[in-house]
């Protein structure tokens, strides 16, 4: 017995608490390196994860216990599902505690065995990546980096009768290439499903172009400059203000869509340029679960919303504030709509022109490459610090004339989009900072007349 659905019924059956859910997550990944125009590693892994959620009625109401371990086989199952238990009894009620969600229509693949990734994914990047690097050394710039695709299956069951499978695949490529002597660096990233959308030749050019910018050094002071966030760096920004929209949060006065006085900002205008940022589970190129997923309870999750179906929503509509995350019980705690989170993020402004085009068109400025260590520094204002990174350029009368050092930032992301008078053209991006977290995002990139930076810093 080691297919997850059997893991799952199996599970299920030795529970003897009042309710069980049981997440069944096979794993498997391929990845390959590179540093200086030449493959160094790769590999093949692959792994399972159990989590068994009991949940017992007392008198004073629902407990839960959650335990989760690796490499779960048959004989272990026993042990798992006791110590959740065990959990669950001991502990205090759980107050998110809800009716665990009623069986639907089941997956009809519940039964079938997980998909796999394997070295197979790279059969065409490979090569194409193989001829970037002869292009890189005849250019005089190396290349470093590495691409991962890997595939999760996840399997749901629970005590209810609710059986659901999602598989998710997810792949992400990040390329630095750099002079030889190491003084001028420049970074790409992609997200993909497959990596059949991925050109490294594309990529290859895009850096040398930058680097060839980096080849003049200007410094430049800390201040308020006009600036290009690339859509990398507005998905940073962006998944953290996601990340931080909690519903009960914001109803209880603790974050930045707190209203004084009491109650959320959900209707007020953030924006004047008409942005919406939006999550759906069916966006095409960046599909994510369908139903709630959850190993844990939290701010924005909860452990009793498993197999809750998930649908298309807009957290800012026209430069509203539409929606806040809720679950079950923070929606009935609050009084604001039922709004789980969703695994992707898209914002839409509107525009049709790319970076390249909104370069033209700036008298002087700054276009920013991407932003890492990015730390919240105020959760009432959503005020955020960070770092810019492999390459700040100066843009005059149309042209980036030359690298400038990089700086630290302090800038709300919520403050950015009310600030911000120009929003390009969606496309799929990578976020730098987030990426290990959360790849499924789609951003425009975005013109901001102060953006403001703080102190210059020595980072590269």
């Amino acid at each position: 017995m080691s297919r997850p659905h059997e893991i799952v019924e199996r599970a299920l059956e030795l529970s003897t608490a009042d309710g069980c859910v049981v997440i069944a997550d096979e794993e498997s990944s391929a990845n390959l390196r590179w540093a200086g125009n030449a493959l160094t590693t790769n590999g093949v892994t692959r792994g399972r994860t159990l989590t068994v959620i009991a949940t017992v009625d007392g008198k004073e109401g629902t407990a839960s216990g959650v335990v989760s371990r690796a490499a779960v086989t048959a004989d272990d199952l026993a042990d798992l599902v006791r110590a959740a238990e065990h959990a669950a009894r001991e502990g205090e009620p759980a107050e998110d505690a809800q009716e665990l969600v009623p069986a639907g229509t089941a997956s009809p693949d519940f039964t079938d065995s997980p998909d796999e990734t394997s070295s197979a994914v790279f059969a065409d990047f490979a090569p194409a990546l193989g001829e970037a690097f002869a292009r890189a050394r005849s250019g005089g710039r190396e290349l470093y980096g590495f691409a991962h695709h890997e595939m999760t299956s996840s399997y749901v069951g629970t005590s209810t009768g609710l059986r659901l499978r999602h598989d998710q695949p997810n792949g992400t490529l990040e390329l630095n290439a750099k002079s030889p002597d190491r003084t001028r660096s420049a970074w790409a990233g992609r997200a993909t499903r497959d990596f059949t959308d991925v050109d490294p030749a594309a990529l290859d050019g895009e850096l040398a172009r930058r680097l060839a910018w980096a080849e003049r050094k200007i410094e430049l002071s800390a201040g308020r400059y006009e600036t290009l966030l690339p859509p990398t760096a507005v998905a940073d920004l962006l998944i953290y203000q996601y990340w931080s929209s909690a519903g009960r949060d914001a109803a209880d006065g603790r974050t930045v869509f707190s209203k004084p006085g009491g109650g959320t900002r959900v209707g007020e205008r953030l924006s004047g340029l008409g942005l919406t940022l939006r999550s759906d589970p069916h966006a095409r190129g960046l599909e994510s679960a369908p139903f709630v997923i959850a190993h844990a309870s939290g701010d924005t999750s909860s452990v009793f919303d498993n197999g809750l179906p998930l649908t298309a929503t807009e957290w800012i509509r026209d430069g509203e504030l539409a929606h806040l995350l809720t679950t079950r019980h923070s929606a009935d705690l609050t009084g604001l709509p039922l709004a789980p989170e969703v695994d992707n993020l898209i914002l839409e402004g509107g525009g049709d022109r790319s970076l390249e085009e909104m370069v033209a068109s700036t008298e002087r400025g700054l276009l920013l490459t991407c932003l890492w260590y990015i730390r919240e520094v105020d959760p009432a204002s959503l005020l955020l610090t960070g770092l810019t990174r492999d390459g700040v350029y100066l843009v005059e009368n149309g042209e980036v004339v030359g690298e400038v050092n990089n700086f630290r930032f302090n800038e709300s992301p919520v403050d950015l989009l009310g600030r911000a008078t120009e929003a390009g053209r969606t496309e799929r991006t990578l976020p730098r900072e987030w990426g290990d977290y959360f790849t499924r995002a789609a951003m425009p990139p975005l013109r901001v007349p102060d953006f403001n930076m703080s102190s210059v810093s020595q980072g590269v």
